[in-house]
């Protein structure tokens, strides 16, 4: 057992964490990763099955493969909540935490740790060095700390750095990147969204769950209700609608209310880690009086039209169901065109008048408006935006240059050189005007990788 847990280790150590460890791994993962989300966004997710039939047929296909049935087996329906899409985050994920400890973590113990130059050969490795007279170290030293450079000291050996930073951001930056994954991985296993139309002055459940997570159903509310107190539309002078507005409610089981808020586009309710999104609007019924009789209220149900959208009921005007109208209607503004049994147009009312039609006085009190609501849970989401905003504060934190700097007394010449990790040009004028600030200097020979650069600078003094 313990020779093939041995074994197990010594594979997982030298084989498997540096494939996993490999930036071509993961730009792979990352280009695939963007792949299936474009995929995500361009086809239609979550909708039913006749939609796909009707737009992915087998004959002709999209771009000669890509059919209904394709679709929905490869799971392109439901990108997001896939397996194979979990996975890809997962391996990408664990592909930033090898190279990230692999990697980063040992590339800023090294930047962290003191490195003095012991020979004057080292400094023919720099692409920027000179010497200089041993007498400008104090002048030189003063220059590194005014520069901000934390300054080493070991016998006739100085080592100054500055711009750790920047070795800390790409660390930050694979933090932010996992922390994101994670965001949405636990976002897919545990969210859920449900579309509810629910009409005013009427309370439901959460329950037309249209996608969740396998471990979503602790988040899908069961103590307590959605009422809609009232919904509205604002329409603009031209008769376009303007603004969406729904006065909810949220009732405990015993009709309590727990919060309340008018919501509408843009603007949602938030509740117990539920978010509730004004989506749609419907008309739900008419209510009318005949002659003298109680208010009745009729469903009103959509109907199909080429264009636009047209609500209609029909309202019996005999006792027996003999005869009756039709009643039609495009919005909520209170405008609705009243048709006899042969399909003749009688009239147009508006809410609060009354129309005489078939020896009775029938009038329109009121129409009642259904707001559409998108609810949301999603426990990933705070996951999510502290990526990001660690994200742009790694990414910011990795622009700052890492730069070093060794001098060392030998042979009485006074050694000097440096690099960047980044900005050569702007640390080369760094290194030269701190060499100005001292005093006068003997020429020396500089070895610089630009022409034209401030490195020759150096090199003529």
């Amino acid at each position: 057992m313990t020779s093939t847990f041995d074994q197990f280790r010594t594979f997982f150590k030298k084989v498997l964490v540096p494939v996993l460890a490999d930036l071509r791994l993961a730009i792979v993962l990352l280009l695939a990763i963007a792949l299936f989300s474009i995929s995500g966004t361009v086809i239609e997710q979550g909708q039913s099955l006749e939609f796909y039939q009707a737009n992915y047929p087998e004959d002709p296909a999209l771009f000669g493969f890509l059919t209904w049935k394709v679709l929905l087996a490869v799971g392109l329906d439901h990108v997001y909540r896939t397996w194979w899409f979990l996975s890809l985050l997962i391996l990408f994920g664990t592909s930033l935490t090898a190279c990230t400890f692999m990697r980063q973590l040992p590339a800023l113990k090294a930047a962290r740790s003191w490195k003095f130059y012991k020979k004057p050969r080292q400094f023919e490795k720099l692409a920027l060095s000179t010497t200089l007279d041993p007498d400008q170290k104090a002048s030189l030293l003063t220059a590194l700390h005014k520069n901000r450079y934390k300054v080493f000291e070991e016998d006739q050996s100085i080592y100054a750095r500055k711009g750790m930073t920047g070795r800390i951001g790409p660390i930050v930056v694979h933090a932010s990147m996992i922390l994101i994954l994670l965001g949405s991985i636990w976002g897919s296993l545990t969210g859920f969204m449900a579309q509810e139309m629910i009409p005013s002055g009427t309370t439901a459940k959460v329950s037309n769950i249209v996608k969740s997570g396998p471990l979503s159903r602790a988040q899908i509310p069961t103590d307590w209700s959605v009422q809609v107190n009232r919904f509205w539309i604002d329409y603009t002078p031209e008769g376009q609608i303007d603004q969406f507005y729904s006065d909810l409610s949220i009732v405990d089981e015993d009709k309590h209310e727990l919060d309340r808020q008018t919501i509408h586009v843009n603007q949602p309710l938030k509740h117990q880690g539920v978010t509730l999104y004004q989506a749609d609007w419907s008309i739900a019924a008419v209510r009318v009086q005949l002659n003298n009789s109680p208010v009745l209220q009729l469903p009103m149900a959509p109907l199909q039209v080429s264009s636009g959208r047209i609500w209609g009921t029909w309202v019996p005007t005999k006792p027996d169901l003999s005869a009756g109208v039709t009643l039609l209607t495009t919005d909520l503004q209170g405008t609705v065109v009243v048709y006899d049994e042969s399909g003749k147009l009688v009239s147009t009312v508006r809410t609060g008048m009354s129309v005489d039609v078939n020896e009775i006085s029938l009038k329109l009190v009121e129409l009642v408006g259904s707001t559409g609501l998108q609810i949301k849970a999603d426990p990933g989401i705070p996951w999510i935006y502290s990526g990001f905003g660690l994200l742009m504060i790694g990414v910011i934190m990795s622009y700052v240059s890492h730069s070093q700097i060794w001098l060392l007394t030998a042979d009485d010449q006074l050694y000097i050189g440096g690099r960047t990790n980044r900005a050569q040009l702007t640390f080369e004028r760094e290194l030269v005007e701190m060499i100005e600030q001292t005093s006068a200097v003997p020429q020396a020979d500089v070895a610089s990788p630009t022409e034209d650069s401030p490195s020759q600078e150096v090199a003529k003094l």
